[in-house]
């Protein structure tokens, strides 16, 4: 099955947008106290990326062998997740190893996409 995944983040909370088949579930949380304007937005998007992928999978709507297109807005985001640069962030790059764990034990077929932040879908859920 094919899902495309919109994340975004700020100080103060996350939000991802999972469409799939035509439909899509929205959600937003605000983070956790230890993340609580603690972070940057970057690392927040991360989280959110994080979290809502492991989210999608704990209610069963993505599933092993799934493709997943991330939809960002970032383009440091966006190359690293490509592969394309490494972040200095250590924040990043422990957040990237939780979700290539993720990635790899539900053989998800990840693509990723650079969009605009008008049409990121998550982001409208942070204003």
């Amino acid at each position: 099955m094919k899902h495309v995944f919109y994340c975004d983040g700020n100080q103060k909370k996350i939000a991802w947008v999972i469409q799939t088949d035509g439909n899509a579930i929205e959600q937003l949380r605000d983070h956790a106290d230890i993340y609580l304007d603690k972070i940057t937005d970057e690392q927040s998007r991360f989280i959110a990326l994080h979290v809502g992928v492991f989210w999608g999978i704990g209610r069963f709507i993505i599933k092993n062998n799934d493709t997943v297109s991330i939809m960002v807005d970032s383009k440091s985001m966006f190359e690293h997740l490509n592969g394309d640069k490494q972040s200095d962030d250590s924040f990043i790059q422990n957040r990237s190893v939780f979700i290539s764990q993720i990635v790899e034990q539900r053989k998800l077929n990840i693509e990723c996409q650079l969009i605009d932040v008008k049409d990121n879908l998550a982001h409208k859920l942070l204003d």
